[in-house]
């Protein structure tokens, strides 16, 4: 009982900080400073960037590099090998509607080895394959309940299958542990160099690496459309799930969910959550030099726009909630807008209004979608039905 109590105690602890961050935290926009974001379209040593071909070849993988020494963490690409094991199988799951696969993806690397559960349901009625959303759960396990005793709006399973799509979902903790001390358990023991690097991979980015290897995985199974897969996270697993798609191109589709800081929302408007409080609160998500940010986000090589420019041509959704201003809907709008220019090089133009939409009205038949949603911090019904939508109106399109 007495353990009980302590780590009650300490919950409340950590929850009142936040609480008080929040109260405490710029919710003014008449307080934003003036900012100038920097050019997506103008390289490190000045050049103007005017097509595709230099975007991809010079721009592109010099802005990744920005993020991973700067932010995020390297992103290690090799590994000694991987091996797929249907641990589980039942063709007839939620009640005959969906094929369930359990599958463990064991990744092996520097004489160690990390284990990767998936739960995928896969519709019986669609013709294979089909394309699944994947989703980079940062909440409890039975928020991806394979046995569906439990069903939660944080993964509405059900509303996916009905809709012809595999859902999928992995957890962060098999990746990388949220905890400050922990989070080393995971991906981190395959690269060990990583750890003592000052640019070098944190919990972020192992959750990214994760999803990667789903896509492995995918590749690999004939009931998936391996060309059409949309990574989706919300909050921390929304800044994933963006990370991912920048990373891999592989992602057909991105969804990032109240991303806020350090996700979609631009850092140099300092509205809401900064990198001082996000670095003091999760030292473990990002690497070492982003903590010469703190306070001083203007310094930063990049803001946020960037990195969903990174996305492009592939289409992106960003969503906020009305009552999450910790997570500045304003400011993820914005960069969406300031992405606008890399997709205009691909010949996509932008549906985005000038100003952002009002509450619940979304913005979906687009390759740059956004809503804000009414409501709270969250995952929900509504922000699954729009993401569903956001989907077919692209696949169909690209048929």
């Amino acid at each position: 009982m007495k353990r009980v109590i302590i780590g009650f105690v300490l919950m409340a602890s950590i929850y009142g900080v936040q609480a008080q961050d929040q109260k405490e935290a710029n919710y003014d926009e008449a307080k934003v400073p003036k900012y100038v974001l920097p050019d997506v379209l103008k390289t490190t040593s000045n050049v103007e960037v005017k097509n595709t071909r230099t975007w991809e070849n010079s721009r592109r993988p010099e802005l990744l590099k920005l993020f991973e020494n700067n932010i995020y963490g390297q992103m290690p690409k090799k590994y000694s090998s991987i091996k797929y094991t249907v641990t589980k199988e039942d063709a007839t799951a939620m009640n005959g509607k969906a094929k369930l696969k359990q599958v463990m993806i064991e990744v092996f690397n520097n004489n160690n080895s990390v284990r990767i559960n998936l739960i995928l349901f896969i519709p019986n009625a669609a013709n294979k394959p089909v394309p699944a959303f994947l989703l980079i759960n940062n909440r409890e396990r039975d928020n991806t309940d394979p046995t569906r005793t439990k069903k939660s709006e944080f993964w509405p399973a059900e509303m996916l299958v009905d809709s012809g799509y595999a859902i999928a979902a992995i957890h962060v903790s098999d990746l990388a542990p949220d905890d400050k001390e922990k989070y080393v358990e995971g991906v981190l023991q395959l690269y060990p160099e990583q750890l003592t690097a000052a640019n070098g991979m944190k919990a972020i980015s192992a959750w990214a690496w994760g999803a990667s290897r789903v896509m492995d995985y995918f590749a690999t199974d004939t009931d998936i459309d391996a060309k059409r897969v949309a990574v989706v996270g919300h909050s921390r697993g929304g800044k994933a799930s963006l990370l991912a798609a920048a990373e891999d191109q592989r992602f057909a589709l991105c969804i990032t969910n109240c991303s806020g800081n350090t996700g979609a929302a631009l850092a140099r408007r300092q509205f809401g959550e900064r990198i001082n409080r996000i670095n003091a609160t999760f030292p473990h998500w990002f690497n070492t030099n982003y903590k010469k940010y703190n306070n001083n986000e203007n310094a930063l090589p990049v803001d946020q726009h960037m990195l969903i420019s990174l996305v492009a041509p592939r289409p992106l959704y960003a969503t906020n909630a009305s009552k999450d201003l910790w997570a500045d809907p304003t400011g993820t709008f914005l960069a969406l807008k300031n992405a606008e220019k890399v997709y205009a090089l691909y010949g996509i133009k932008s549906n985005l209004p000038a100003n952002p939409p009002g509450v619940n009205q979304p913005i979906i038949y687009a390759s740059l979608a956004y809503h804000n949603r009414e409501g709270e911090h969250n995952l929900t019904a509504y922000d699954w039905s729009n993401f569903i939508r956001f989907a077919t109106y692209h696949y169909k399109k690209n048929k």
